[in-house]
């Protein structure tokens, strides 16, 4: 399956984002036992994440980023894009 990267930037105060965290890392669970390989970080010294995950097309991972608490509670502005692997 293709991987695909949803980059974030937090756009609500730390207080309001850090409620949906632990719904984000239990969805993050969920992702990984329906085999989607998922794996979420932040980036350290900056601003924003990223959710990397497989997923059968960019309609797929349109759907299974739709679904993340962070999104659904407006806690984030995003991109997805599909990441093309070189090499293992």
């Amino acid at each position: 399956m293709p991987w695909f990267a949803k980059i974030e930037k937090g756009i609500v105060e730390k207080t309001i984002f850090d409620q949906y965290v632990p719904a984000h890392k239990t969805y993050v669970q969920e992702l990984i036992a329906k085999g989607h390989k998922a794996k979420s970080g932040y980036w350290k010294n900056h601003q924003g994440g990223m959710l990397l995950f497989e997923a059968k097309s960019m309609a797929e991972a349109q759907k299974i980023v739709a679904e993340d608490p962070l999104i659904k509670n407006n806690c984030v502005s995003y991109e997805i894009y599909q990441w093309c692997i070189v090499a293992e």
